[in-house]
């Protein structure tokens, strides 16, 4: 159906109307709240089974003492997904969310406290590189020339690729390997760049979906064009506010959400998904099912029960996942005008840290981190003169057998005294309110197998056809968008898991 046609079809009149074929979403993180909008325009009756008490997922939003936190998710880099979404809805985006373009994009600050402001602009990003290594400023331009060869087959030609069968895989062979999909990003990006700090600045981006340069596939430095191309935003009112746009649009469609309704089982009939049983015992029936929650989970506990080809207990337990992820959100009674919306602050040790992490699955005494300042571009998300913050540090998923039951405190006091010792003095003392959630939070509240931050960990043997389908290879009738199918994790890639469906999920008039 064009786009047209979809847009038509969603301004009709919303209502009950039980004659359509029902449609239900699991989850209303991003992915299933585009999954949902999707459906409901291509006529389908929706409803959206939400575990917690309000919408995002990984994209919540915890209200604490007159201070407002995302909890996952902060940047926008491909603001047309979004204003696709709308204009299905006939409606405009820039009418319900107001992005502010990031400069810089982000700050970075190396562990001797050299700083470099990462940014579009490819003059000032060139200047420092020539402050850090001349040598290395020919090659960046180069890196970047690769990046958009990247982007242009990885995001613009696959990102809504179903990848259904392997044969979709052998097509684009050749182009991988031209595009030398088979490096990782950190061997990418060492092949034009010399300088170790240089080669941080341009690596590092895999770590914020749960990646790591060291193994991932190269296909990853599109993130470097993608960025430039289109910015690095962010929404006033936090990305909370993106998803209660979302949630607006659902809502305009007659869409019904359902909170602290959690999905125990996908219930299956010869073979096809018929519907969903509540943890309630409640069961409702669906013509087609989408899981918007990590398919290891999805499969692994949904399904427990049922038969599995693919993705059986033994596959998953073999599967590599991303990083498990500790958040500290805090509000500070005095605001801290220096510190930028972004900064990456970085620890003595890249490389090996990075290991520990992914390898060696340990907690490590030192640490990398991503500092969220909200409030240098909205104020409101804090009460007057404060601000509000969220800190986060890659850290081992469950399997590393970390007690966060006892280590998050003190590994919480940690990140504070370093903070208070670089980018926020006298930090310890400010502090007006705080909350801190570990891989256990992951786990237990968002379903997360192993507690990791972003599912499958996005390795070239984990990419593409290789992830769970966004049709399910198990069971006619399941379908699945988010962080853990195709094309990935990071708000782009869970929209564009929803796109894939407009290819593999039936029209509803199918079921008439």
């Amino acid at each position: 159906m064009s786009n047209k046609n979809l847009t038509v079809a969603a301004q009709q009149a919303p209502g009950s109307d039980q004659k359509k074929p029902h449609a239900v979403v699991i989850g209303s993180g991003i992915g299933g709240l585009a999954a949902a909008i999707r459906l409901a325009a291509r006529g389908y009756r929706v409803t959206i089974l939400e575990k917690l008490d309000a919408p995002g997922g990984r994209a919540y939003v915890h209200k604490r003492d007159g201070f407002s936190f995302d909890a996952g998710p902060t940047i926008i880099t491909a603001p047309f997904l979004l204003e696709e979404l709308w204009a299905l809805c006939g409606r405009r985006f820039e009418d319900d969310v107001d992005l502010r373009l990031m400069d810089p994009f982000y700050r970075i600050r190396f562990d001797d406290g050299r700083v470099f402001d990462y940014s579009g602009d490819a003059e000032k990003v060139k200047a420092q590189i020539a402050q850090y290594s001349p040598a290395d400023v020919e090659g960046y331009d180069r890196f970047m020339a690769m990046s958009e060869k990247v982007f242009k087959v990885g995001f613009e030609d696959l990102a809504h690729v179903p990848f259904s069968s392997w044969t979709d895989m052998l097509k684009i062979a050749p182009q991988m390997a031209l595009l030398q999909s088979y490096r990782t990003v950190y061997g990418m990006v060492s092949k034009y760049i010399k300088d170790p700090y240089i080669r941080q600045v341009l690596s590092f981006h895999p770590l914020l979906i749960g990646g790591n340069p060291f193994t991932v596939t190269s296909i990853y430095v599109l993130i470097s064009f993608l960025e430039r191309k289109w910015g690095v935003h962010s929404a006033m009112g936090g990305t909370g506010a993106v998803v209660n746009g979302l949630v607006s649009l659902v809502e305009g469609q007659g869409t019904e959400i359902r909170y602290k309704s959690e999905v125990e089982r996908i219930l299956v009939n010869n073979g096809k998904a018929t519907g969903v049983r509540l943890a309630s015992g409640e069961e409702i029936p669906a013509h087609v099912v989408i899981s918007d929650v990590d398919p290891a989970t999805t499969y692994g506990k949904m399904m427990a029960e049922q038969p599995r080809k693919r993705w059986t207990d033994k596959k998953i337990e073999r599967s590599a996942f991303s990083t498990g992820l500790f958040v500290w959100y805090f509000g500070t009674k005095r605001q801290y005008p220096d510190v930028k919306h972004h900064t990456i602050l970085l620890g003595p040790r890249y490389k090996g840290l990075i290991q520990d992490i992914f390898k060696n699955k340990k907690l490590a005494e030192d640490f990398s981190l991503y500092l969220y300042r909200p409030t240098a571009t909205d104020p409101s998300l804090a009460p007057e003169g404060c601000d509000t913050f969220y800190v986060l540090a890659p850290v081992p998923h469950l399997e590393s057998g970390t007690d966060w039951e006892a280590q998050a405190e003190p590994y919480r006091a940690r990140i504070a005294r370093y903070l208070s010792e670089t980018v926020l003095p006298g930090l310890e003392d400010q502090i007006a309110t705080s909350l801190v959630t570990t891989p256990l939070d992951f786990k237990h509240r968002l379903n997360s197998h192993l507690g990791a931050g972003f599912s499958f960990e996005p390795t070239l043997i984990q990419s593409a056809w290789f992830r769970p389908h966004n049709e399910s290879e198990e069971v006619d009738g399941l379908y699945l968008v988010g962080a853990g199918t195709h094309p990935g994790a990071g708000v782009p890639g869970v929209i564009s898991s929803a796109r894939v469906l407009d290819t593999v999920v039936p029209d509803a008039s199918t079921f008439n």
